[in-house]
């Protein structure tokens, strides 16, 4: 018997033939090539998170639409669905891909530069892709070098395509990507860049309305990606021929990896199954594109990025984050200029859900109200859709574990912000977590967090000050280390704690007791409150006992339980729950 070749994991490659043809492992999508084919709207829309497959997709697209590509349907796609199902239109259109990333957006006229010059170069290679079909390709380069406009190069396109008797197949990725960069810089001046761009006879604009005015005589189909709806609303008059298959249930799928497509990715790649020692449902899966969807999905991005580590190295693997899907702090931050969405936000981190439905569409002058904000998250790939437990209340929820991590250090970065005194001295916390971990010491981390976090707060910060913004100090710090996976407010049969110090196993296996933390404050202007003080005292020590005897905590001897009360600016006492 023929024994298959383990595959190669394709972390980062967003190129499908080559991935068909270099022996790379492939998740079958082309069922979704039949589905978008029988829709009865032929221009289709579709926003996903960053790094979720959508350019993969877009090259999936390209090697079975395009005419270029007709003799290499079999070895593409003979032993996948859509090559044992082909549809009418496989390898009839001429394809033409945009896209508008990288885009230089100091200025308008530079934004408008560049865009143009992003549209020239798609007909370049346009050209230059089916010269061996355009047989006076080269008189056909020197005649698109002369002329200076977005609507003169598309339309020189289709008059080449119109031509050869054919239609275009019209690919556009990242078409969100300028005005999402244009958001992050966060001015009144930006939002102005953007309605020139967009309104009235703005370049992008332009850009669709050509399309739409081409859409009957020269165009096939339209398939176009990006990360958030904001453009949607306000190119709608130039270009309202498109289907939002986003939020459609029949699609949830076409992006991301379901259990089943995880597991297969593991087998094809022949990668040895007990070498997982970590939970990748809890690190990676989660994700949900309608409420009523039946599978919840995994970052393709994420999976990839462990299954490259798993393939490639013998030791444990140090990292579960790939740090390329973090979104850039400066977007976050632009968003939270309302005192609302920073309450929303620490809503969400300290209980990792808020109720809230997904807005499809708004514009960018609605972009800081509290449901669009939520939306944005949601668009952002950093909370998910869910339902309450009765089925009946529509919840936005943290997906999975790596993106609770990116939340904390968001927290980290808006409260160290806020507070230039405080010293986050990455040494002497791995230090003093060291001494903890291995040595049982807590004593030193919590002193080191008293001196250089809590006693640096102003006294006006202290006004409201709370046990929830300690629990956010420490967790920020705790999410910057790798011995733990910090869990705030674990449910139980008891409760919940205010933070579970899961021990790391997989990299650290002689670690050897787990932590539960209750935490409790006291105000600087009770710090002579004796009485408070004992009550509180009791109050956390009576919580610990609930969770130590608790249906998730009970029996188990691998655990130790602290009470941390911080009493005003400069003083913390801690007890341990003994047996």
């Amino acid at each position: 018997m023929e024994v298959r070749k383990p595959k190669k994991i394709p972390y980062c490659l967003t190129n499908y033939e080559s991935i068909r043809t270099e022996n790379y492992v492939y998740v079958d999508k082309t069922r979704f090539i039949e589905q978008l084919e029988n829709e009865q709207t032929k221009y289709h829309f579709l926003i996903r998170p960053r790094k979720f497959g959508k350019s993969l997709f877009l090259s999936v697209l390209r090697c079975y639409y395009d005419i270029c590509y007709a003799d290499k349907f079999d070895m593409l796609f003979g032993d996948l669905y859509i090559g044992q199902n082909p549809t009418p239109k496989r390898n009839t259109c001429f394809v033409i891909k945009f896209s508008f990333s990288g885009l230089n957006t100091g200025s308008v006229d530079e934004i408008k530069t560049s865009f143009a010059a992003a549209v020239r170069s798609s007909i370049d290679f346009f050209i230059l892709d089916h010269k061996e079909i355009i047989k006076d390709y080269e008189e056909k380069m020197k005649e698109l070098g002369m002329l200076k406009d977005v609507r003169a190069y598309i339309e020189f396109a289709f008059k080449i395509i119109k031509g050869l008797k054919g239609k275009a197949f019209i690919i556009i990725d990242e078409y969100d990507h300028f005005a999402n960069d244009l958001i992050a810089q966060g001015t009144n001046l930006s939002v102005e860049q953007y309605k020139q761009l967009i309104w009235a006879n703005g370049v992008v604009r332009d850009f669709y309305e050509t399309l739409k005015d081409n859409s009957e005589t020269a165009i096939e189909k339209i398939f176009i990606t990006g990360i958030t709806p904001i453009m949607l609303d306000d190119i709608t008059s130039g270009f309202n021929i498109s289907k939002n298959i986003s939020v459609d249930v029949r699609y949830n799928e076409i992006l991301g990896f379901t259990e089943d497509e995880v597991q297969s990715l593991i087998d094809a790649s022949g990668i040895d199954k007990t070498k997982i020692k970590i939970d990748i449902k809890f690190l990676y899966n989660g994700y949900l594109f309608h409420a009523e969807a039946k599978n919840k999905l995994y970052n393709p991005s994420m999976i990839m990025f462990l299954l490259d580590q798993l393939s490639t190295t013998e030791s444990e693997i140090e990292r579960i984050i790939d740090y390329n899907l973090k979104t850039d702090y400066s977007r976050i931050k632009m968003l939270l200029n309302k005192t609302s969405n920073t309450y929303e936000l620490e809503n969400i981190i300290e209980y990792e859900q808020v109720a809230s439905e997904v807005i499809e569409r708004f514009s960018i002058e609605k972009l800081h109200e509290p449901k669009n904000f939520l939306s944005l998250l949601y668009y952002m790939g950093l909370v998910t859709i869910g339902k309450d437990e009765t089925g009946r209340i529509h919840l936005l929820k943290i997906p999975n574990y790596s993106i609770k991590t990116m939340y904390w250090e968001y927290m980290e970065n808006m409260i160290t912000e806020q507070n230039p005194a405080m010293v986050y001295n990455p040494r002497i916390i791995y230090e003093s977590l060291i001494k903890m971990t291995y040595n049982g010491d807590y004593q030193v981390f919590f002193d080191h967090f008293q001196q250089n976090f809590v006693s640096q707060l102003s006294n006006r910060d202290l006004e409201n000050f709370s046990e929830k913004n300690i629990k956010f100090l420490l967790l920020s710090i705790l999410f910057q280390s790798n011995f733990y996976l910090p869990l705030s407010e674990t449910e139980n049969s008891r409760g919940y704690s205010d933070i579970y110090l899961q021990r790391r196993d997989d990299l650290f296996p002689n670690i050897i007791t787990d932590w539960v933390w209750e935490l409790k404050y006291i105000k600087q202007s009770d710090v002579n409150n004796f009485e408070l003080i004992r009550a509180k005292k009791a109050e956390a020590a009576e919580q610990l006992l609930r969770y130590k005897n608790s249906n998730l905590f009970k029996d188990r001897k691998d655990i130790r339980y602290l009470s941390i009360l911080f009493i005003g600016k400069k003083e913390h006492q801690i007890e341990e729950l003994k047996d």
